[in-house]
């Protein structure tokens, strides 16, 4: 059976849609039709059922479907220990990320890479976590490294680096604190929040429910789309939001914003890889998946090298 039949037949059959699948794979609707019609023919069997709005999967459909999984992903698979063997160090990286990650943590990952491989022509796509698992599901990127821990039977996620959120505010905007700030006064606080869907958004109102807070109970006054647009309405003064702490390191040392923790709960969260399951990686995204992995690992050796010379 034909490869690029099987993988054709494999998004029609998870979309229910040629039209759709016409999109995702870059192509005509009648070159989709004309494909799955060959594989019929080539079967002889009737493999979907087609109404105005959507296709449904025939018996024999389900039966195609299961193999033609593992005949793609094995034939990924041999690509891929092929290509290994001849260590090819070129080609192209296309991944996504979310907003944190792709401004401020990623481009030092990037650098240490492309001093390694400059032969690799990378792509990043930088967008909200829930985005980003669209991208992956549509088949539009191969891997994403978002903030959210994400729930999803096609998604498999793998944590790789730790992160800390802090409540940030213009140095004068609580003249009478000096590190940490309570509960009581975040609620009396006028709330600078990031768009429903992102990461960060997410890991707040999860610890702020913990708190036994509803967004009832906060004075949300405002909610933007990227993280730089907060600290800069921050920096105005016009009140006070949760951010990554990787995000303000050039501001603290300018003395732009103040960073507090919040004295009942320690708003910890990790950043994930994550990509499809049973899905074959490019050796360029594993190749630089394996380098992020290292770099992180080298880093928190340091860390606690650091410490233990500390005590």
């Amino acid at each position: 059976m034909n490869y690029e039949r099987l993988k054709t037949f494999i998004v029609v059959a998870e979309k229910n849609s040629f039209s759709e699948a016409a999109k995702i794979l870059y192509v005509t609707q009648p070159t989709i039709t004309s494909q799955i019609k060959s594989l019929e023919e080539e079967l002889n069997t009737k493999l979907f059922e087609r109404t105005t709005k959507k296709v449904a999967l025939t018996q024999s459909a389900k039966i195609l479907l299961k193999y033609a999984r593992e005949i793609v992903q094995m034939n990924d698979a041999a690509r891929k220990e092929i290509t290994d063997m001849e260590r090819t160090t070129y080609g192209d990286l296309g991944m996504g990320c979310s907003l944190t990650i792709g401004e401020y943590i990623l481009p030092e990952f990037l650098k240490q890479f492309k001093e390694m491989y400059p032969l690799i022509q990378i792509q990043v796509n930088i967008a909200n976590s829930q985005a980003i698992i669209s991208s992956i599901k549509d088949q539009l990127i191969d891997v994403g490294l978002i903030e959210t821990p994400i729930e999803d039977e096609q998604i498999c996620l793998e944590p790789f680096l730790e992160d800390e959120l802090v409540l940030i505010a213009a140095p004068d905007y609580f003249p009478e604190v000096d590190n940490y700030l309570t509960i009581e006064q975040v609620k009396n606080a006028p709330l600078i929040f990031r768009e429903e869907g992102s990461g960060t958004r997410s890991v707040v109102n999860h610890y702020m429910e913990k708190a036994g807070l509803t967004k009832n109970d906060l004075q949300i006054v405002m909610e933007l789309g990227s993280t730089e647009a907060i600290k800069a309405a921050v920096e105005s003064g016009l009140g006070v939001s949760f951010i990554s702490k990787n995000a303000i390191k050039k501001e603290q040392k300018l003395g732009l914003l103040k960073a507090y923790s919040i004295s009942e709960i320690k708003l910890k969260r990790s950043f994930y890889i994550a990509h499809r399951k049973k899905h074959v990686l490019k050796s360029t995204t594993e190749l630089f998946l394996d380098t992020l992995r290292g770099i992180v690992r080298k880093k928190e050796e340091a860390k606690i090298q650091m410490l233990s010379k500390d005590n």
